[in-house]
């Protein structure tokens, strides 16, 4: 039981991971997927903001979408 990877290898459902962004990260994210980027999940916090990580079409580069619909490198660290 203990060891086991846990988290899920398919995608989660777009619109269960769209849920809570803002109208502005919505936005950002509809014109980095006419450029290949996904989003790739949602890290939800207790008592803070949803904080939506992209990555890029080639799975190298990841990033991380504010609330104002800006992009920034992200402050944690992204596991395979």
């Amino acid at each position: 039981m203990y060891g086991r990877e846990r988290r899920s290898q398919q995608p989660g459902d777009p619109a269960a991971l769209r849920a809570g962004l803002t109208p502005a990260q919505l936005t950002a994210l509809e014109t980095l997927e006419q450029f290949r980027w996904t989003l790739r999940f949602v890290r939800r916090s207790m008592f803070q903001e949803p904080i939506p990580v992209v990555i890029d079409r080639e799975g190298k580069r990841h990033a991380v979408l504010r609330g104002d619909g800006t992009l920034e490198e992200p402050d944690f660290p992204i596991r395979d």
